[in-house]
C-alpha cells in the first residue's frame, strides 16, 4: 500500500490496484498468453476457473518510484526481448498516467512458453 500527502488530503493506493491495472496492461501485450501464479495465487488459481488479472504480479515501491514483478508465459516463436520492451513500455505508460507515480523498474520472468 501506498500513502502520501497533498494539498488536498491524504492519497493511499493499494497493491491490488496497481495488479489490476498493470495485469490488464500487460494481457493486452502481443505475445503473452497468461500471467503465471506465485504463492497463494496458486490455490486461488485452482479454486476458480476463471483467470485473474492480478496473478502473477507483485509491486513495491513508495509514492516516488515503483518497482514491478512479473511472472508470465509467452507465445512459442515469439521474440521475448521485442515482447519484454513492449511490457516495460506499456506497464510503465500505464501506471504513470493513472497514477502520477513513475515506474522505475520493470522485471520480467518468463516462466514458461506456449504453443496457443
Amino acid at each position: 500500500m501506498i500513502q502520501y500527502e497533498t494539498h488536498l488530503g491524504e492519497v493511499t493506493i493499494s497493491e491490488y490496484y496497481f495488479s489490476k491495472l498493470i495485469g490488464e496492461a500487460v494481457s493486452s501485450c502481443y505475445g503473452v498468453v497468461n500471467m503465471v501464479p506465485k504463492g497463494l495465487q496458486k490455490i486461488r488459481s485452482k479454486l476458480s476457473k476463471y483467470p485473474f488479472k492480478d496473478t502473477g504480479i507483485r509491486v513495491s515501491g513508495s509514492e516516488r518510484s515503483l518497482t514491478v514483478d512479473l511472472h508470465i508465459r509467452v507465445m512459442y516463436g515469439m521474440n521475448i526481448n521485442a515482447i519484454s520492451k513492449s511490457i516495460v513500455h506499456k506497464v510503465s505508460y500505464v501506471v504513470e498516467e493513472a497514477t502520477g507515480i513513475k515506474v522505475e523498474h520493470v522485471r520480467i520472468h518468463i516462466d514458461g512458453v506456449c504453443d496457443e
